[in-house]
């Protein structure tokens, strides 16, 4: 989405606007627990965190990756 500006002074507008919208949000980030507005993007509200047992895949991928070298090793 784009913004064709002509003049100077339509400018300065536009960037006062954009100034003005981005410390009000950096004023009310300011009171939440989570400043970096990771929450805000569309697609990641949907996801979910990654439980408990995560870590078994690494488990399972390194075993994978070990067994391979083994094997092209031997």
């Amino acid at each position: 989405m784009g913004i064709i500006v002509n003049k100077n002074q339509e400018n300065d507008k536009l960037q006062a606007r954009i100034d003005a919208d981005l410390r009000n949000r950096v004023q009310t980030a300011s009171t939440e627990k989570d400043p970096d507005f990771a929450e805000d993007i569309e697609y990641s509200k949907n996801l979910k965190k990654t439980g408990r047992f995560g870590w078994i895949w690494l488990v399972l991928i390194g075993l994978a990756l070990a067994s391979l070298a083994f094997i092209i090793l031997l």
